[in-house]
């Protein structure tokens, strides 16, 4: 698999690098959970930012780097979900065992008592009963820490922490987090009509890769919504660092160095680039539609990339060859279901007739999309989006035969 546009970013100078003592010396172990299905293309990815050991396991990518390569994957990843601090790891036999390791660390150095703090819990194969009393054991242990330390503790915000402690447990070891991130990298700030979209900014940048498409090619999305694979492709193409619309959990750290900061925002400002590109979308639903151009208005693509009101079973191809890449809605009730399945043969004639030399990505949960669509997908890949297994369908459209005898009739000497 091939990254679509990954490029390497500048270095910035050694020097600017604080020379405080302790958490900024040396590499550090990093974990970057991502959807199901893209962990390849993510650790392509990290080594392409300059990340060291880079180790993929399902639902992410381990790496090393120095502070300096957390911020750079921070601000350019677009597959990453987190970039996770690895600060302690050991084996374990009960509760007792990681509330002893989470209280021998120094988290009043790392950050401040005044700030919140939440612990999360992710938990494979492991003996314990209860996630819940080990989020509490961890939590007692973080807090009694500081109150060793500095009288006081810190107070716990379940909504929005500012420090997020990330624990990992499975069946004989234990591995504790300090999330750099914050909110999740999927949220890159771009979007003003915002929705619970179905669909991952991380999952569409990924699908965009997977579908091999280039900034040279036109692209295609007939059922755009909000406009995510819009804007991701747009990105894409700008050379737009993902980040550069955030704020990010490590800037909340004691240590956290600032002046290599800017110099790193300045340098992803500097090499946003001007790109001739051919990107558009449609949505059936008028108001589905409006919320992708005021979207795309907001990240100031307004101009650049036209969303229309349109039915995909009708609306024609943008250009002769292209990329379409959507994700159509899934059957959640009955009656969504026999709708799709009445729509999907007459979606697989519209392809024949309208996107002859297209390929065309479908992403979806549907099982039955692929039965009645009445064609050959040439590839499937599995995707999770969240918990829901998911595949990508692509379709290497040729004319049908409707459009053949269109094409020949046009052809022919008139009579």
């Amino acid at each position: 698999m091939t990254l679509t546009r990954l490029r390497r970013v500048p270095t910035v100078p050694t020097s600017v690098l604080n020379a405080r003592a302790g958490l900024y010396l040396g590499p550090q172990e990093f974990f970057c959970p991502c959807p199901r299905g893209l962990e390849a293309l993510l650790a392509e990815e990290l080594s392409g930012l300059g990340a060291a050991s880079v180790e993929p396991v399902p639902g992410g990518v381990h790496f090393v780097a120095d502070w300096r390569g957390c911020y750079r994957v921070n601000l350019w990843s677009r597959l990453a979900t987190r970039v996770l601090w690895r600060v302690a790891h050991c084996p374990y036999r009960n509760e007792d065992d990681i509330y002893a390791m989470a209280r021998n660390l120094p988290w009043h150095e790392w950050f401040s008592v005044e700030q919140t703090i939440r612990v999360y819990v992710t938990a494979i194969r492991s003996p314990l009963k209860s996630l819940e009393f080990l989020a509490l054991r961890t939590k007692d242990a973080v807090c009694d820490g500081f109150r060793a330390a500095l009288g006081k503790r810190p107070s716990v915000d379940t909504a929005n922490p500012d420090m997020r402690i990330h624990l990992f447990v499975d069946d004989r070891s234990a591995m504790l987090y300090l999330d750099t991130s914050g909110e999740p990298l999927y949220k890159r700030g771009l979007k003003r009509a915002r929705v619970e979209a179905p669909l991952k900014e991380n999952l569409a940048a990924g699908i965009l890769m997977l579908a091999g498409w280039k900034p040279e090619e036109p692209l295609f999305d007939p059922m755009c919504g909000s406009g995510t694979f819009l804007l991701e492709a747009a990105q894409i193409a700008l050379d737009i660092a993902p980040g550069l619309g955030r704020n990010f959990g490590f800037e909340r750290f004691r240590r956290f160095d600032q002046p290599l900061w800017r110099l790193m925002v300045s340098d992803a400002r500097a090499v946003k680039r001007e790109s001739v590109f051919q990107i558009s979308g449609a949505d059936l639903d008028p108001v589905e539609a409006d919320r992708g151009r005021r979207n795309l208005q907001y990240a100031s693509l307004d101009g650049r990339i036209r969303v229309v009101q349109a039915d995909i079973l009708n609306v024609n191809a943008p250009a002769e060859s292209g990329v379409m890449v959507t994700n159509p809605p899934y059957g959640v009730r009955l009656g969504e279901q026999k709708s799709l399945d009445l729509l999907y043969p007459k979606l697989g004639d519209a392809l024949k007739q309208r996107f002859a030399g297209w390929r065309c990505y479908f992403f979806s949960g549907d099982e039955n999309l692929p039965k009645l669509i009445g064609l050959k997908a040439t590839k499937r890949t599995p995707l999770y989006n969240g918990a829901l297994e998911c595949r990508l369908y692509e379709y290497r459209v040729v004319a049908g035969k409707l459009a053949k005898r269109r094409a020949a009739e046009a052809d022919a000497p008139p009579k």
